[in-house]
């Protein structure tokens, strides 16, 4: 299957369809027509104008005013390369290498970058043939975009840095001869374009969006079986309670909840109470509340990843070409922040309805284990899960409050938006966790309340997760049951 690179709308879903199914990539020949448009320009300008141009003319950062002759700007963009891999940490997962390489590409299509066609067709290659650059995650201030991890996803077309290739480390040299490859040859600004821009940033934020998607939908389904589970009470879903305050997220998580309970014999038995805890009487509220937010912070992503955010701007039709602050990260960074927030509360609540499972009350034995004492049955994961989520609430601190000045202060507010990026990836890993832990829990709770059944719907969940987990008897191994569990969200 073929995706073409073009000025079309490039949806985050259509992203995750390129990445999920294995999409190669080819150019279209409008975005081929654009980006040799643009370089021919720039060639042009570069041999009639005197004038300094930021970065192709003239020295980065601080260096600005520092002028460079014309027989030193292609070692000039080499050499900026080379200087600014200065990662370290972890490395970024290859899945979000590969998004950040669709970005970058995207990006550098538009024609307002003044790459060569050969440049983003190396781009191309590495994506097609699944060769993913080692890129570290530590290392970037959202300033210049960023500059440090897109140093390392380039190095590797210069034959320099390494890759990992058919599961295999190699040197940047090493793969270039494997594939039979000579280094490209950059020419005048285009490391600069290479290395300004958000596509580190941008990758990460969309796959976190993708993943709050899917993990918002598996919040409600696992909310609603440890409701039936609990035998909570359906009325706070009701629709006329949220049309009285009527946000999008509210009526949409009240209308799924009472979907997916639709047909539970559990909710028409009769309670002696009136109120359920917060945890599952909010649920519309709390969960809806995420949704409102990923849904901001995907319309922000959206267009973010349709935008040239590189340095500076070449605009070949208005005969501009203009250094200014397209790659800065503030954009990105605070609705990052925001997602992390919003996310980490679909753990914390769940972490809540986890505690009331294992509680002693409405009829569950405690622990979930029939015979407690001599089992402890459920105990530890809840422990596991608060564990979790009080390490969410410190990664939520937002990173784009904070602003360190760099390169002598010429860069002197920075965005942060790439630890805000980072933050923002492991608060989705870590409630992913938490729901699985949930989901754990709320299925050996419903075992208790047999023979009554819950929704066709819940049922169906269930059935699929004891193919993989097991009903609990007595205390076993609890850690390879909430791995399970995970894999299960993820299928």
């Amino acid at each position: 299957m073929i995706h073409q690179i073009s000025a079309d709308h490039l949806t985050i879903e259509r992203i995750g369809e390129i990445i999920a199914n294995g999409y190669k990539l080819e150019l279209s020949d409008d975005a081929r027509k654009r980006i040799k448009s643009c370089r021919e320009y720039l060639d042009k300008k570069i041999a009639e104008n005197n004038s300094p141009i930021y970065g192709v003319t003239t020295g980065f950062g601080s260096l600005c005013n520092v002028s460079i002759g014309k027989d030193h700007l292609a070692k000039l963009q080499v050499n900026l390369v080379m200087s600014h891999a200065c990662g370290t940490g972890d490395r970024v997962p290859n899945e979000i290498v590969k998004i950040m390489l669709l970005l970058k590409i995207q990006s550098l299509s538009y024609g307002y970058s003044g790459c060569k066609v050969e440049t983003v067709e190396r781009l191309i290659y590495f994506f097609n043939n699944d060769i993913y650059p080692v890129v570290y995650m530590q290392g970037s201030l959202g300033a210049s975009g960023d500059l440090v991890p897109l140093a390392h996803l380039a190095l590797p077309m210069l034959g320099l840095g390494e890759a990992e290739y058919k599961g295999k480390i190699l040197s940047g040299a090493e793969l270039l001869r494997k594939l039979r490859l000579k280094p490209i040859e950059l020419g005048s600004k285009e490391g600069l374009a290479l290395l300004n821009g958000t596509q580190n940033m941008g990758a990460f934020a969309v796959w976190s969006l993708l993943q709050a998607q899917r993990l918002s939908q598996w919040a409600d389904k696992i909310a609603a079986m440890s409701l039936d589970a609990y035998c909570g009470l359906v009325e706070p879903f009701t629709e006329a309670v949220h049309l009285v305050r009527p946000h999008k997220g509210i009526l949409d998580t009240a209308a799924n909840i009472m979907k997916l309970l639709e047909g539970s014999e559990l909710v028409e038995q009769a309670k002696s109470y009136v109120q359920d805890p917060y945890s599952f009487r909010c649920v519309p509220q709390v969960h809806g509340a995420a949704k409102d937010t990923i849904d901001y912070v995907k319309s922000v992503i959206d267009i973010e990843v349709n935008s040239a955010t590189d340095n500076p701007t070449v605009c070949p039709d208005e005969d501009l070409i203009i250094s200014a602050g397209n790659f800065h990260g503030e954009p990105i960074a605070l609705p990052m922040d925001f997602l992390s927030i919003a996310i980490s509360e679909l753990a914390n609540i769940s972490e809540r309805r986890i505690y009331k499972l294992v509680s002693g009350t409405r009829g569950l034995p405690s622990f979930l284990v029939a015979n407690p004492g001599v089992n402890s049955g459920f105990m530890i994961t809840q422990y596991t899960a608060a564990s979790i989520v009080s390490l969410n609430k410190s990664l939520c601190t937002p990173s784009s409050v904070d602003s360190i000045p760099s390169s002598q202060g010429q860069e002197d507010h920075v965005s942060m938006g790439a630890n805000s990026a980072i933050k923002l990836y492991k608060v989705v890993l870590n409630t992913e966790r938490v729901l699985a832990i949930e989901l754990f829990n709320a299925a050996q709770a419903l075992d208790f309340r047999r023979p009554l059944k819950s929704s066709p719907v819940i049922e169906d969940i269930y059935e699929r997760y004891r193919k993989v987990v097991p009903f609990i008897v007595n205390d076993e191994v609890m850690y390879p049951y909430i791995k399970r569990s995970i894999d299960f969200l993820r299928t």
